[in-house]
């Protein structure tokens, strides 16, 4: 799947996204690229509103999921079971959201699971980065349930 494919799913089935101009920056098979700019994000301080936040860092995540499941031709649908969020400073302008595998070597552990149950869970971790900083943190576990 490439960065264009990408943008027009994300425009097509998650319409939030359009709204807060989330740009696909990059995808690889271990990191995904996500930036938004501050006006359709910001709250009354001139700030990025921690709901804008949350959502980035999840499609961010959850994008990076879908894309190796999809490059690996994993038919799945795909969900988010939990997550956890640390906003660490405010964010005055454009930022991005940078997603990768915890535990990279689970992958194969992942797809096997995948393979023999019909579903299978891995963790996801993304930072929020706006002037070469890190505002926020996200964690977060993943469910693909196999769809036929």
């Amino acid at each position: 799947m490439t960065a264009q494919d990408l943008q027009a799913y994300l425009t097509t089935h998650i319409p939030l996204t359009q709204a807060m101009q989330i740009q696909v920056l990059s995808i690889a098979s271990d990191e995904l690229i996500l930036q938004a700019p501050l006006e359709p994000n910001k709250n009354p301080h001139h700030t990025v509103f921690g709901g804008s936040i949350a959502t980035i860092l999840t499609v961010a995540a959850w994008s990076l999921v879908h894309t190796r499941l999809e490059s690996e031709q994993l038919k799945s649908t795909l969900v988010v079971r939990r997550s956890a969020l640390e906003y660490e400073r405010p964010i005055a302008g454009a930022f991005t959201a940078r997603a990768y595998f915890a535990a990279p070597e689970q992958w194969e552990h992942f797809t096997q699971t995948f393979h023999q149950k019909g579903k299978a869970k891995l963790e996801v971790l993304a930072v929020l980065e706006y002037a070469n900083q890190v505002c926020a943190r996200f964690k977060g576990e993943f469910v693909a349930l196999a769809t036929h």
